[in-house]
């Protein structure tokens, strides 16, 4: 019956595949959380003349955002410590704070912080590396956003372990537990070369086949962890993940900023996803990714904010626009990364490398109906001669209208549907004011 169909009637949709695409005056008709079709829009009120219909008649339709890497309860330290490099970042501020501060608590209120400005931004989707997946987990479950959380492995004891054997464990607790859930599934998750050794490596490799899971692992993230990985053992971290059996369309490496043209031939042979992270990369000077190089080359690339900690949002639309800029600039080349391609690599791209394209990632009829409404009748977007350009070069995430996550609206005119919003902010406030007391005192 078309009582149960809702359809969403918009000015423009740009469903990624076909790529480069832009269909004018269309609908997309929803239908038990899929997509059942998509098509003018004069033709949709004659097809479903009883559906519910929601008019978007200065919105682009899009589909859901995915963050490709995150750490998400972080946003509960965003702009604690600026202006500093990767490494003092990590050893002087963010991993004392970490053994101070996190805990479930911290995890829940710093999840749901984040996965609240995440949706307001259009993301629909995120892969998170952080402790306490299972509660990372059930907040997504309850907010209604997709999630993968990592099981993660480090070398040394923090909040969430105290020994390989013990993360390995936690992390297939976690696992077992989120087979419940809907919206969320897990990846294995060693933190970086040079924080995990080769025989927990070996142990991830083997876990990800038995488990059917991805793996998500920072890798060449700056010149420094290169260049100590050779003097340590001889090889580039990329040299040793491959010997490990590690370089192959499981893995989504982070970052990677110093990357030779073998090492990039390397990843594209093995199909390696590479995850982009340029605002972050540039915040904290990593370096960049020779993003164009990689494409060029065949290599699935996505995007990621990675934390608030350190980029200091978690807004996918302003991480297509610097991943675009960086692109041009960086392969001296104006028409390297086009506005379709950045949009690629946020949505189908991201679900690629997560392998689920086959269920989100672009507005295709049976995919689910993760869709993100950005106004574009709004000074910082008119006129409009390209929306697809529009969106990537101009559109910020304030002119985010709606978003749907299977089918569910949880953004509307620019409000959280399912949150307690105030509750959120109330709860970050008073993080930030414990820490901040506590910084001022030592």
């Amino acid at each position: 019956m078309d009582s149960d169909i809702h359809i969403l009637s918009a000015r423009w949709v740009i469903p990624v595949v076909p790529r480069n695409t832009v269909l004018e005056q269309h609908s997309i008709v929803i239908e038990n959380g899929n997509i059942k079709d998509i098509l003018p829009t004069q033709e949709a009120s004659t097809r479903y003349p009883n559906a519910n219909v929601t008019d978007l008649a200065d919105q682009a339709l899009i589909p859901g955002l995915v963050n490709a890497h995150t750490h998400a309860a972080m946003s509960l330290f965003r702009g604690l410590a600026d202006d500093v490099p990767l490494m003092t970042w990590l050893n002087d501020h963010i991993w004392p704070a970490e053994g101070k501060w996190v805990n479930t608590e911290f995890m829940r209120d710093g999840t749901e912080l984040a996965i609240a400005e995440m949706l307001l931004s259009g993301t629909t989707c995120f892969n998170d590396m952080y402790f306490f997946p299972n509660v990372v987990a059930r907040t997504a479950q309850d907010m209604g956003i997709r999630a993968f959380v990592s099981m993660i492995v480090i070398d040394f004891p923090s909040v969430w372990a105290g020994s390989a054997d013990e993360y390995f464990t936690k992390g297939l607790d976690t696992h077992d537990e989120v087979r419940s859930l809907s919206r969320v599934n897990t990846a294995m998750g060693p933190h970086a070369p040079y924080t995990v050794s080769d025989g927990p490596l070996e142990r991830v490799r083997t876990l990800a086949d038995e488990l059917n899971v991805q793996i998500h692992m920072h890798v060449h993230e700056t010149h420094q962890e290169v260049a100590d990985s050779l003097a340590q053992t001889q090889q580039r971290p990329l040299e040793r993940l491959n010997q490990l059996g590690l370089l192959n369309p499981r893995m989504m490496a982070v970052h990677m900023t110093q990357l030779t043209d073998e090492e990039i031939q390397l990843c594209a042979q093995q199909g390696v996803n590479i995850v982009h992270c340029p605002e972050s990369n540039l915040k904290l000077a990593s370096g960049h990714c020779p993003v164009s190089a990689l494409l060029d080359a065949g290599t699935n690339v996505c995007l990621g904010t990675d934390s608030a900690a350190s980029n200091n949002d978690l807004d996918m639309l302003g991480e297509m626009q610097t991943a675009s800029l960086i692109a041009k600039t960086t392969a001296n080349d104006a028409t390297a990364l086009p506005a379709w391609q950045a949009l690629e690599m946020a949505t189908i791209n991201g679900a690629k490398a997560l392998n689920v394209q086959h269920e989100i990632g672009s507005l295709e009829i049976g995919k689910s109906a993760d869709i993100t409404a950005i106004n574009l009748n709004h000074i910082s977007t008119q006129p409009v001669y390209d929306a697809l350009a529009q969106v990537v070069y101009s559109a910020s995430r304030q002119q985010v209208s709606d978003v749907w996550v299977q089918g569910k609206q949880r953004v509307k005119n620019g409000e959280l549907t399912g949150a307690d919003t105030q509750k959120i902010l109330n709860n970050a406030a008073q993080w930030g004011e414990r820490i901040s007391a506590a910084n001022q005192e030592s």
